[in-house]
């Protein structure tokens, strides 16, 4: 399915919350948005689901506008942070209840409840009470419930965001496998740059209920489109200049043996450990390190810096640009 968004804004009592957002999914394409809370990113997955209507503006499904168009009726698949299932069904009542509504007869659902149970990994777990499954098992059971119907798009609000960090690691990878087999055109909401990174063809940035950025997780790593996306990234290497910042990303800042700087911080994440780090001319850098024994608080240590780890972007809304 093709999914196009055009000028769609949504005003609540005065204050709006999306603005004039224009926005194109391809077929069997993966969008991710992303953006802090309150920056309209799951108000925008609910019109595209047709569970709210645009204050002004469109929504454009294959071509035909489907603005009007109610939720049931656009084939589209929907999955909830807390999974939403209901505690009286046992598993396959859940992952069925979309195909009950529909009127799909008894011996067919059957079939699609177990094609959706395999699909996410859960094979025979039809007459399993929703209370025994673990967080990832629940959201597993709301992504079977989504499928079974065989939506032409499906959309993901936060699914993830309640699982602990070894879990959701895990299952960003799993539905990543799992969309690239359906060829599916998914839409996912989250507030995780790792997680769009993982998951996205391409991320779409939301600030303020306005696109600051669209573009694959490489572009936008490598050229945020300003100093507010650079630092919602994670990018603390920002000097202001006049109108522009120069941005300097944490892997291009190397530290070696030497004098001129001092390890003010040391944080290890994983394989690698990120280091603050202090000039002697005051400045203070973010720098990665993949050593197994990196510089600790107080090492003296030289930094160079990679000229093709640097980007000279314009102010964004946080240095007072008026985009």
């Amino acid at each position: 399915m093709n999914v196009e968004l055009a000028q769609v804004t949504v005003e609540v009592e005065g204050r709006r919350i999306l603005d004039g957002i224009d926005l194109a999914v391809a077929n069997a394409e993966r969008l991710v948005l992303l953006g802090p809370s309150g920056s309209g990113k799951s108000t925008l997955l609910r019109v595209v689901a047709g569970l709210r209507r645009p204050t002004s503006g469109r929504v454009v499904l294959d071509g035909s506008d489907a603005t009007d168009e109610p939720a049931h009726r656009r084939g589209i698949g929907l999955v909830f942070q807390d999974g939403a299932l209901f505690p009286h069904r046992d598993v396959g009542g859940n992952v069925g209840y979309g195909l009950e509504l529909a009127g799909v007869g008894a011996a067919e659902r059957t079939r699609r409840i177990a094609e959706a149970l395999e699909l996410v990994g859960l094979p025979g777990a039809e007459r399993r009470r929703v209370e025994t499954l673990s967080g990832g098992e629940a959201q597993r059971v709301a992504l079977a419930r989504a499928l079974a119907p065989r939506p032409r798009a499906l959309l993901l609000d936060e699914p993830l965001a309640a699982l602990d960090t070894p879990l959701r690691e895990r299952l960003q990878t799993e539905l990543r496998s799992l969309f690239e087999s359906l060829a599916l055109t998914v839409v996912h909401v989250t507030h995780d740059v790792a997680e769009a990174f993982a998951l996205g063809d391409r991320v779409a940035v939301l600030h303020e209920g306005r696109l600051a950025q669209v573009a694959p997780p490489s572009t936008l790593w490598a050229a945020p489109a300003d100093t507010w996306v650079a630092g919602f990234l994670g990018m603390r290497n920002v000097e202001v200049h006049g109108r522009t910042a120069r941005v300097t990303r944490p892997e291009a800042v190397r530290v070696v043996p030497g004098a001129g700087a001092r390890i003010v911080a040391a944080e290890r994440r994983g394989a690698t450990t990120r280091l603050r780090v202090a000039l002697d001319s005051g400045l203070e850098l973010d720098a990665v390190s993949a050593d197994l024994e990196p510089p600790v608080p107080g090492d003296v240590v030289a930094v160079e810096i990679d000229p093709a780890g640097v980007v000279v972007v314009p102010l964004g809304p946080d240095h007072g640009d008026s985009r």
